[in-house]
């Protein structure tokens, strides 16, 4: 049996406060478009990654 590794709350992140990354930025917008929802601006790592768990599960895309 294989067992994962605990993901790390975002709100714990070191990094956490420092804006989103351009792969997420990417990837937020096409959720968000997916989702027809809009992308707030200047958004945190931990905000980022926070609202992609969201838009994943309101559009199927989550693994």
């Amino acid at each position: 049996m294989v067992q994962s590794k605990p993901e790390k709350d975002p709100d714990q992140w070191t990094t956490g406060d420092e804006p989103m990354t351009g792969p997420q930025d990417s990837y937020l917008r096409t959720l968000a478009q997916e989702a027809g929802e809009e992308v707030p601006e200047g958004l945190t790592k931990a905000e980022a990654s926070q609202l992609i768990d969201e838009l994943q599960q309101r559009t199927g895309r989550g693994a």
